[in-house]
């Protein structure tokens, strides 16, 4: 456990709230860092609350200055945006909260990735952090996030670790659950592939776990991670399962691969000439996640940082359909 203060970006989203109230909990001062505050709840002597945006260093520097740690969770992670967005917030909003927090005497910073940035769009067993970067990003936000690795590796006058989790979801997920039972309830969700394919996620809680250890282990510094709940499954049936559950529709239609993403590049051209459309309903990267398999080798942070997923997939699923069963979430 740290002695000294952590500041934590992008506090007001799903990861950054949960490590705050880990954080608090453990009995540990939190600088919470945040856009709108106004669906934050945690509201405790030990938390400062922080709102500031990533382009404002001088509130960067301020919000560092006294603490001894940085978590930077806060990122522009929708699956679809302008490029421009994507380059101001993760990787030139990364490049000056590293450069602030060195300026402002931090020791650590720790770099929340993303297990997209090795993602080739081919299925994919055992994946180490040796993987190269594929040749051609799916989305912008896989390219930002890797640039912003390159950020965190070019730094200097701090100690910097690199956290890839991969496919984090539990209560109070804002993306990647919603998206799904948004589909669902419209009727327009189909099984992409055979719906075998396996997949690696990562309940919330255990994420915060292996940041934690990275800011705290001496071993941390200058390595990268890949985070997974060390349990694939096939990501259909638990999909299913997590619908059946909140009694929506379970999907039974299947649509092959190839078609799926054709469509979704059709839908991509189509809203890149009319803007106004707003996001499509389906991206190619969105349908590879679906429907590839994608499984990683997480032996690196477990014997280096010594992780271990407290809570298994069994708890992780009971405990995220106890949230979204309530009728102001479904």
């Amino acid at each position: 456990m740290s002695n000294g203060t952590t500041v934590v970006t992008g506090a007001t989203g799903f990861l950054g709230a949960r490590i705050c109230r880990m954080l608090v909990d453990r009995g540990e001062r939190v600088v919470a860092m945040g856009r709108n505050f106004s669906r934050f709840t945690l509201d405790h002597p030990l938390c400062a609350r922080v709102a500031a945006e990533l382009d404002d260093e001088t509130a960067l520097e301020a919000a560092c200055r006294g603490a001894e740690s940085v978590i930077h969770s806060a990122a522009l992670s929708a699956p679809w945006g302008r490029r421009a967005e994507y380059q101001r917030v993760n990787v030139d909003g990364t490049e000056r909260l590293l450069r602030c927090a060195a300026r402002a005497g931090v020791r650590r910073f720790v770099h929340v990735s993303s297990s997209s940035v090795t993602f080739d769009n081919q299925d994919r067993y055992g994946v180490t952090e040796s993987q190269p970067e594929p040749a051609t990003f799916l989305s912008l936000y896989s390219w930002s996030k890797a640039r912003a690795e390159d950020a965190v590796r070019r730094s200097q006058g701090l100690e910097t670790v690199i956290v890839r989790p991969r496919a984090i979801f539990g209560p109070n997920d804002t993306s990647l659950l919603p998206r799904l039972l948004r589909l669902a309830r419209e009727g327009g969700l189909r099984v992409i592939g055979d719906g075998k394919n396996l997949q690696d996620l990562t309940y919330v809680d255990n994420v915060v776990d292996s940041l934690l250890l990275a800011r705290d282990s001496a071993a941390a510094p200058g390595r990268t991670y890949f985070v997974t709940n060390d349990e694939p499954v096939p990501v259909w049936d638990l999909i299913k399962q997590f619908l059946a559950a909140l009694g929506l529709p379970v999907p039974n239609r299947r649509v092959p691969l190839g078609v799926a993403y054709a469509a979704a590049a059709s839908m991509e051209l189509l809203h890149q000439a009319i803007p106004r459309l707003g996001e499509p309903k389906l991206t190619r990267y969105t349908v590879s996640l679906l429907g590839r398999a994608q499984t990683f080798d997480i032996r690196a942070v477990k014997e280096e940082l010594g992780y271990r997923p407290r809570v298994d997939m069994s708890e992780a699923l009971a405990r995220t359909v106890d949230f979204f069963r309530g009728a102001a979430h479904v």
